[in-house]
């Protein structure tokens, strides 16, 4: 079946060009411009512009929503802060190489949310950002003599790719770190004017015992963090579990001038700036694949509320894992297919329904028999008059 999806390919005509994309993320960095200096309110108003369903927002008859939240660890009736209006940030690809099918996943998934959301009558600004300042990112690099923020930018384009066979909307905005270095650098400095991180030689670092709250949203422990578990070993910290909001430079990396030196911000302090720059400290919806509740997720929490005491998202929405074997499928096992390899075999939604056939917090293993199933009734569905 999947040689007749091959041979079939034009009859199932993708309407999302690659153009389609780049004008789209053209058009909303346009209409996006993130603030340089973010109010701490109580609640998000979404100030910049919605976008979504036109008109005038009217309620809906329709079924409740329900979501499963992380954090309350309960499935939980979907309430807007603003009525009518709904901010979504859904953690981004680190953009060093072609995305793979645990990729995919988080992606449909919340392409299937927001689409719902939008069918609903909410006017939806979903946010999406791009990595493409890490030591993933730099370290491929060098091993291909490239320019480290060039070499994410292809990468970047090949993701939008993907999304256009994988039949996903493009979000709202898609900012990229190298493009929100004032954000970040004023996040850190509030964090610092706050009590919360301290500086050691040109390093700038996150006390976690000065956030009591640290693990609320994983259930971990403080003292169950030990140094060398996906937090890096570092014996000048004051705290194994703390971690880095501000790197120093290092000989042939890319860097940016800070008043701590020249360097680069750490992970989690990106998508805390970025979220914040275009919804706001509080918003209604933050999303991401289950490995990024900790530390990730748990961090940007600290971070932000570090910044803004009032800082809180309503639902923190995470899919399972992709799995090959029983074990999470990743770039650091090796045990991965990318997209493209896969699409290379099935039509791209055959991909997607094969992604969408198992609830969005369960796993789903990974398998040929699973994809020519999917491939099968994808079939028979255009065969439908």
């Amino acid at each position: 079946m999947s040689t007749l999806l091959k041979f079939y390919r034009p009859l199932f005509s993708i309407p999302y060009s690659t153009r389609t994309v780049q004008l789209g993320t053209h058009r909303f960095h346009s209409l996006f411009k993130p603030k340089r200096r973010i109010r701490c309110v109580s609640t998000s108003s979404h100030s910049q512009p919605s976008i979504g369903v036109g008109g005038k927002w009217e309620s809906p008859e329709f079924s409740e929503l329900w979501l499963q939240n992380t954090i309350s660890r309960k499935k939980e009736v979907f309430r807007p802060k603003t009525e009518g209006k709904v901010g979504m940030y859904v953690c981004g690809v680190t953009a060093y190489d072609l995305s793979h099918i645990g990729h995919a996943r988080v992606y449909v998934t919340f392409d299937v949310l927001y689409r719902y959301l939008r069918h609903l009558g909410y006017q939806v600004t979903y946010v999406r950002n791009f990595t493409d300042v890490d030591d993933k990112i730099i370290a491929r690099a060098k091993e291909l003599g490239e320019d480290p923020i060039s070499l994410s930018r292809r990468y970047c384009e090949e993701f939008n790719r993907d999304m256009v066979y994988l039949h996903c909307l493009p979000p709202s905005a898609e900012p990229r770190v190298s493009d929100h270095m004032p954000q970040i650098l004023d996040m850190i400095k509030q964090i610092i004017e706050n009590g919360y991180a301290y500086i050691v030689d040109g390093d700038v670092y996150f006390s976690v015992e000065k956030f009591p709250d640290y693990g609320r949203l994983s259930g971990r422990k403080l003292e169950d963090n030990r140094a060398g578990e996906r937090v890096a070993v570092d014996s000048r910290k004051k705290h194994p579990a703390d971690f880095a909001l501000w790197k120093t430079a290092k000989e042939g990396e890319p860097f940016w001038d800070s008043p701590w030196g020249p360097g680069r911000p750490g992970w989690h302090i990106e998508c805390s700036a970025m979220s914040a720059a275009y919804l706001g400290y509080s918003f209604d919806i933050h999303g991401g694949g289950m490995d990024l509740v900790f530390p990730h997720h748990e961090n940007e929490i600290a971070q932000s509320c570090a910044v803004c005491n009032h800082s809180n998202i309503s639902y923190w929405i995470h899919n399972g894992f992709v799995t090959v074997d029983s074990e999470k499928m990743s770039k650091s096992l090796g045990n991965f297919f990318t997209i493209r390899q896969v699409i290379d075999l099935y039509h791209p939604l055959a991909l997607r329904l094969f992604l969408l056939g198992t609830h969005y917090q369960s796993p789903i293993n990974y398998s040929d028999v699973q994809l020519e199933s999917a491939s099968d009734r994808i079939f028979y569905i255009y065969q439908v008059p």
